[in-house]
Formats: C-alpha cells, structure tokens, sequence
C-alpha cells in the first residue's frame, strides 16, 4: 500500500485541487519548526463550492440504504487501520504528539468510527398515541443535510472524525475546516481515507483557509445547518452568535478549566498516578487536561512529595523518541504565554517545585504549589505542562473552588468512599466528572460535553444522533374527523 502523496490541497466536489485565496497556510512541525509543506488557501468562493457541493451529494447520499453507509464506514475503519503507522509519523510531525499519544489518539478514532457505523441502522422514528380520534401520530428521523464541522490542532484527527462518522452514517454531507496547523491530519487524511472507502463525490468537502478570511462565512454559510466546534470559548461563543443569526444549530465543544480533587482519605499513590497521566498526556494540551490540582491539606504533604518525584522521571523532547512522554507545545506562542502565567504566580506567592524552563518549544514538566485559586495560573485555562497545586481545608473549600470557574467540562475526585466520591462528583457543576480516575476521558458510547462556558451539546452514541439528526412530525387521519362547527 502506497502511502498517500499530493497532501496538500483543498477538496472539493470529490476533486482535490489548489485553493484560490492570495495567502497559503505554511504547515510547521513544532519541534524542529521545518516546513512540511506549503497550501494554497481557501477563500469565499471555495467556501461556496464545497457547500454547494456537499449540498447536492448530500440528497443522494441521504437517502442511502443504511447499510450502503455502514459499509463505507466499515471500509473506513480497515483502511485507517491499515494506514495506523502512515498516520503516527503524520500526527508527531504535524500535530507534536508523542508516539503514545499517536497511537492512542488513533485508537479513540477508531472507536467512534466502528460506534457510528451502527448509526444508520439506529436513526429510530417514534410512533405516538394521539389525542384526536381515528388520528395515527408518527416522527420520523431525516438528515439534517449538510454540516459545518470546524476541527482543533490538538487531537486534529480524533476531533474531526468524531464528527465526521456520525454526520456521514446519518446521511449528512459535510465541509470540514480543519485549524490551519494540522491541515493534514485535521482534514486531508480523512478526506483521503474516505475516499479510498468509496464516499460518493461531494459527500465530504475540506477547506483549509485561515479563519480570519473565511471563518465567518464559512460559519453563516446558508447550506449547512449545523457547526460542529471544537477549540476555545471565545471563538465558540462568536460561532454561537454567527449561528444563532442564521437560525442553526451548533455543538460546541469549548476550553476547559479542569479540576482534579484529592479528598483526605483517597489512595495517593493512585492519584498521583492518574494525576501524572491526566497533567501530562500530549503535553497538557487536551481540553479535558487537568487544570487545577486540588488537595486537601491533611494528604499534601504526601502528594506534593509523590507527584514531584513521578513527574521527575517523565522524558521530554522529541516526539518521535519512542521514550519520549512529553513534547512540544504547538507554537512559540503557547510557550510564551504560559510562563508568563508562571512567572506572575511565583512572584505572588506559588512555589516552583520543578521545571519552569523551555528550550524552543518544549516546556519542561512543571509543577507549582501553594497555589491561590485566583493566580494567573489556576484563573486561566494552561493547555500546557504546567500543574497548580491548591491546598484546601475541607470538602466544602474543595467543592467551592472546583466549582469556581466559568468552565466545566471535565473533573476528577479521588476518595476511598465512592458513596463520598459520587455525592461529591454530582455537586461539581461539569459534564464530565471521573470517581478515582483522571479528567482525560472518552469513550465513544457515552455522553461526551460541557456545561457552562466549555459548550454545549453532546458527542457519542446516541447522544451524536440527536446532535446531527432532525424529527419530522408526520400524522395520518385514517377516519374523518369532526370539524364541528365548522363543518
């Protein structure tokens, strides 16, 4: 098998074909900061191709036999597969991920997509009791018709497929955004997936533009009737706006400020594992990334010591280093602004433990205690490998301060009293929250979303089905009905 060649252009209509904006997107590795290759931009009018395309696809595409959909899906899964080291090297070239990272990151994909090839075959209708004589009530469940899907860097190919084999196994077409620093892994490798697994022409679109030339359009673009985002509030909250004035609807899977809370009687030896894992995973740039490490003062001392010398044996650098754990952030940019928040907060009063340093865009492992939760550190969302450690005096502190951010997307509890730990978990104002394991989970039948400022709706299983379906009320009179007085 051939690897895949000529990764660098929009597509469009089932053509791949050079984009015709002025600007080009330069695609930079994060370590190295080598160019990988050059892509012409999208502007409008390609913006407008690919929805007029997907929009005349999606009628035929929406009225396949569940198992034509199925199949194509299933033919996905082999062929990414297949594909899995191809896709590795891509996703820690492009993306900075580490080689565990990678191929956990296929693995997530490949779990969406093996569940949303059992979507066609569950895009169930209702049948209701009316309350008219002689009247049959029904629903049926359609395609929306084409979606907008506008995918993140972080996990570019888990987040673009996990809208991408839901909104095709419903009989949906799609044009998919994919961020400009993982085009190739965000977006061509899954057009070019599907179309080896014979996705009608048009059914799936990809253009690859900077945001700031095509975002708004593509966003109120009048053919799609449904954005799926994920990447930060701000941006989420102007899509939201944009989306509400087209009359749209939106699934928006925004920022996270994650908080990872140690009661006094849990097992510390296993939240300081799962604290290492749910801090450091792909450098601490995951939206459900632990943000806040939350201890109550009776443990600290014991965690604060464990932690420090757990993340003393993470190695970092180069992603492609098979021992490598953590890599490099995506950009300068990150690095800069991040320890800036460090700095401030040290200076306020936190305490270094380890790290703090960065050689380009490797940020070494950090870890800082006697955090204030009103630091710079603990107030915004890191997206790096930098863990705040807050020491609390009781449950209740916990609780308040888990609670006090306008994010809530992902948390974690650890307790030996999972009674304790599940009253616990329900009183933290999140969508996601975790008894004795750590804020980085996904799994692709369950319900996966935020509550508060990191969005709304909710991806997975049937979850997905509501998202990117719509319901037709349909009602048959089978005897005549009495109009009286009218009749």
């Amino acid at each position: 098998m051939e690897k895949y060649s000529n990764l660098n252009q929009q597509y469009i209509g089932g053509n791949w074909q050079e984009g015709n904006d002025d600007a080009s997107i330069k695609n930079i590795n994060p370590y190295d900061n080598s160019e990988i290759n050059m892509i012409k931009g999208a502007n409008a009018d390609d913006v407008d191709a690919a929805h007029a395309a997907a929009k005349k696809a999606g009628e035929e595409w929406g009225k396949a036999l569940p198992q034509k959909r199925a199949e194509v899906i299933q033919k996905a899964v082999q062929i990414l597969t297949q594909r899995q080291e191809e896709i590795v090297e891509w996703l820690i070239k492009e993306a900075g991920s580490t080689r565990v990272k990678a191929e956990t990151e296929i693995q997530i994909t490949l779990g969406i997509m093996k569940e949303a090839a059992s979507f066609p075959t569950r895009m169930h209708g209702f049948i209701f009791d009316s309350i008219t004589p002689g009247k049959e009530s029904r629903a049926y469940r359609k395609p929306l018709g084409v979606i907008g899907i506008i995918s993140p860097w972080n996990f570019p190919l888990n987040l673009s497929m996990r809208s991408i084999a839901p909104a095709l196994a419903t009989g949906n077409a799609i044009v998919l955004k994919p961020s400009s620093d993982t085009p190739v892994t965000g977006a061509i490798l899954p057009a070019k997936i599907f179309e080896e697994a014979g996705l009608p022409k048009g059914v799936f679109n990809v253009v690859i533009g900077k945001g700031s030339s095509i975002g708004d359009h593509f966003v109120s673009h009048p053919d799609s009737k449904l954005i799926s985002f994920t990447g930060s509030t701000p941006v989420g909250k102007n899509i939201g706006k944009l989306a509400g004035e087209a009359i749209k609807k939106t699934s928006l899977e925004l920022g996270g400020n994650n908080a990872f809370v140690v009661l006094d009687d849990a097992n510390i030896d296993d939240a300081v594992d799962a604290a290492v894992f749910g801090k450091f995973m792909h450098q601490g740039q995951i939206c459900m990334s632990i943000n806040r490490i939350i201890v109550d003062n009776k443990v600290a001392d014991e965690f604060v010591e464990k932690f420090v010398e757990k993340t003393k044996q993470l190695k970092f650098g180069d992603p492609s280093d098979k021992e490598t754990t953590v890599g490099p952030l995506i950009d300068h940019d990150q690095v800069e602004r991040i320890l800036k928040d460090v700095n401030e907060s040290t200076s306020d009063g936190a305490i270094l433990r380890i790290g703090g340093e960065a050689k380009d865009n490797v940020l070494e492992p950090t870890i800082l205690d006697n955090v204030r939760d009103d630091m710079p550190i603990a107030d915004n969302e890191i997206f790096g490998p930098v863990a705040p450690i807050i020491r609390v005096s009781s449950e209740e502190e916990a609780l308040k301060i888990a609670n006090s951010k306008k994010h809530g997307l992902s948390g974690a509890v650890f307790t030996k009293n999972i009674t304790r730990g599940v009253a616990f978990a329900r009183k933290v104002e999140t969508g996601m929250i975790h008894v004795n394991d750590q804020t980085v989970n996904d799994e692709p039948n369950a319900p996966f979303g935020g509550e508060k400022g990191s969005g709304i709706g909710r991806f997975n299983g049937d979850f997905v089905l509501e998202e990117f379906t719509r319901l037709q009320w349909v009602t048959v009179q089978h005897e005549p009905r009495d109009f009286t007085p009218f009749a």
